[in-house]
């Protein structure tokens, strides 16, 4: 079982919405509930993937696959054409924290 198995589908989205830039704000605007409940879903995400940081957490998602980490596929192996990967985003959201 990898990491990525062990949470739930709320940690997956607020996880590549993190890797997307959002702020915990916006990500809980989007996900119609509050920044604390967006903290709560970030700090058991950390504990399960071993990572310690949101930009720890964005490099994580963007070497799994990036918008395709949402996608059990693409999660369950490796890209078939990892050269066609699109790249991450900049993280200014994350940097100014």
């Amino acid at each position: 079982m990898t990491p990525r198995e062990g949470l739930t589908p709320k940690e997956i989205e607020v996880a590549t919405m993190v890797w997307q830039g959002l702020t915990n704000r916006e990500i809980g605007k989007r996900m119609s509930t509050t920044e604390q409940v967006i903290k709560n879903h970030l700090r058991s995400t950390f504990d399960k993937l071993g990572v310690w940081s949101r930009l720890e957490l964005a490099m994580y998602v963007a070497s799994h696959g990036g918008n395709g980490w949402n996608d059990p596929v693409v999660a369950a192996g490796p890209l078939r054409d990892a050269g066609k990967r699109e790249a991450p985003p900049l993280f200014p959201s994350v940097w100014q924290r």
